[in-house]
C-alpha cells in the first residue's frame, strides 16, 4: 500500500512541475484570443508556479492576458526566439522589436529575440524600434 502512495505522490509532483510545455503548432489554441497557434517565431507561454501552461499565438496576446494572472504566481514568462523559430527564451531577458516590416499574428508587428545583437541586426535590415520587457509593457 505504501508503494502505491509513493508512486501517486511522485506522479502528482511531476504533473505539478513548473516547466515549460511544448506548443503543439497547428492544434493548440491561444489562451487569450483562441486562435490556433501556427507561427513558430511569435508564440509565447506563461507557466504558473503550479505548472499550468498558458500558450499564446503572439507575444502581444500574452502581454494583454497578464491582467488575468497574478505575477507572483508565474514561474516562467517565455517567448519563442524570432531568430531561432520554435525555441523558448526568457521573456524578461529578451529584446523586442516592433517593425512594420515583420507582421506578427495579432498585428502588433512585435518580435522577440534572445540575443540583443540579433535584434539589432534584424532592426538594421527591417527598421523599427527596440524594447526591453519593461519598456514593452509600457507600450501595451
Amino acid at each position: 500500500m505504501s508503494r502505491f502512495f509513493l508512486l501517486l505522490s511522485m506522479a502528482f509532483l511531476i504533473s505539478c512541475s513548473a516547466e515549460p510545455k511544448p506548443i503543439e503548432y497547428g492544434s493548440d489554441a491561444c489562451a487569450f484570443c483562441q486562435m490556433t497557434i501556427v507561427d513558430r517565431q511569435h508564440a509565447a507561454e506563461i507557466v504558473t508556479d503550479k505548472g499550468k501552461a498558458f500558450k499564446y499565438d503572439a507575444i502581444e496576446c500574452m502581454i494583454r492576458d497578464l491582467k488575468n494572472h497574478e505575477s507572483s504566481k508565474i514561474a516562467h514568462f517565455l517567448i519563442t526566439d524570432f531568430a531561432e523559430s520554435g525555441t523558448f527564451t526568457d521573456a524578461l531577458q529578451a529584446t523586442y522589436l516592433i517593425s512594420e516590416n515583420i507582421p506578427s499574428p495579432m498585428g502588433a508587428n512585435l518580435s522577440g529575440f534572445k540575443e540583443n545583437k540579433e535584434a539589432k541586426k534584424v532592426q538594421k535590415l527591417e527598421g523599427g524600434q527596440l524594447f526591453t520587457w519593461n519598456t514593452l509593457l509600457k507600450q501595451f
